[in-house]
């Protein structure tokens, strides 16, 4: 199985944690339907961590809790692939979850079995409580083997949260996607601290294995397991954080109830030039400019589309306006010379205006309030 894109969706984790049960994710299941989610690419739901009993059966096998779940996964995953959608789940390389339920270690090809047998289509794979006798990266491999094996196409979703230099070895394992950061909260600084990590990263994202920025905090407005005394995110904050991880061409997996969204909520996540960017077919890596004097907390980000068009994203990770001329674009910035007979066009694909390049140079018209970005779509055309 070979990922083209990277998934979209919604895990259970961000909101819910333990609080899980068949009712919630059935209904979760009609609300990504009903709000049209399915309709834009978020096809996955997936159940994290504390799903199952704290023992395993006389076979070994893992079992879901019988409150929780008292139907069992098979029940629920064709539940959710009635709706179109595709079902996801969780366990770990460790001897225990992260929250204490058994975990996968020592009874990989097992799990992979009973897996597919429930009609999983996507597995996270966490890292907690491993052997430290056991690298890594064998860890993983023999998950993925384990996947590649058991007679269903399932998405392997390898959560070791960049530790143990793993973008090394990552590819190695079978993985479709690898989270490069730690978890994600709901404030402006765990979203910064994402961010910041990755144009070191960028060379290692693309087809086969996508980077994973950790699911998307929108919609969370400082409720849920996700949730700090410091959350309180603005509207333009978390249209910051989904821009990001959009052009960064990071999967976009939702956090929040989706049974209970804001308006506001819906304006970001529902954004159709945004998630064009996000899932463009070429999937290719992101590129740092060096315009207008960056740093790690004013960044220019390029990334080259599948139609010959360009992202391009002006990234104000500070607590202070940027003044605007260190956000400038210039057709050299993406490979064009004076030669070539082309200009720049450029769409804001939030507020839909558009504009042609003039005199061989765009610089952002005002400076960045903190905390925001602006993304562009830009295409070539003739002078």
């Amino acid at each position: 199985m070979i990922l083209t894109r990277p998934p979209m969706g919604w895990n259970s984790w961000n909101t819910f944690a333990s609080d899980i049960d068949e009712t919630m994710i059935m209904e979760t299941a009609d609300a990504m339907v009903n709000e049209g989610l399915l309709d834009l690419g978020y096809e996955y739901l997936v159940i994290d961590d504390c799903w199952s009993e704290k023992v395993r059966d006389a076979a070994g096998r893992l079992v879901p809790d019988h409150i929780k779940f008292p139907h069992g996964m098979k029940y629920v995953a064709d539940y959710v692939h009635s709706k179109g959608l595709k079902f996801g789940m969780y366990s770990c390389a460790g001897a225990v979850t992260c929250a204490g339920y058994p975990g996968s270690f020592e009874h990989e090809f097992i799990d992979a079995a009973s897996f597919a047998s429930w009609g999983v289509d996507y597995l996270k794979y966490d890292y907690c409580f491993r052997d430290p006798n056991v690298p890594g990266e064998i860890l993983y491999r023999r998950m993925g083997l384990a996947l590649a094996t058991c007679g269903r196409d399932i998405v392997f979703s390898a959560c070791n949260w960049g530790a143990d230099e793993s973008q090394n070895w990552i590819k190695t394992t079978g993985a479709h996607l690898w989270r490069s950061t730690q978890d994600i909260f709901d404030t402006w600084g765990s979203i910064k601290t994402l961010t910041q990590k990755q144009p070191d990263l960028f060379k290692t994202n693309g087809q086969g294995c996508f980077n994973d920025m950790d699911m998307l905090v929108v919609g969370l407005n400082g409720r849920g397991n996700a949730a700090t005394k410091d959350s309180l995110l603005s509207f333009e904050e978390y249209k910051a954080h989904f821009s990001i991880w959009a052009l960064f061409g990071s999967p976009l997996m939702l956090g929040c109830d989706v049974r209970n969204m804001t308006d506001e909520t819906r304006q970001i996540i529902k954004n159709r030039e945004v998630i064009d960017i996000a899932r463009d077919e070429a999937a290719r890596q992101p590129f740092v400019i060096h315009a207008g004097f960056p740093s790690d907390e004013a960044l220019t980000v390029c990334r080259m589309l599948e139609n010959g068009d360009i992202a391009v994203g002006f990234i104000n990770l500070s607590d202070k306006p940027v003044g605007r001329w260190r956000f400038f674009l210039t057709p050299g910035h993406i490979g064009l010379d004076a030669s070539c007979g082309k200009n720049l066009h450029l769409r804001d694909v939030w507020t839909g205006e558009e504009f042609d390049m003039e005199n061989e140079i765009f610089v952002a018209e005002e400076p960045l309030p903190p905390h925001s970005v602006r993304l562009y779509r830009v295409s070539l055309i003739d002078c």
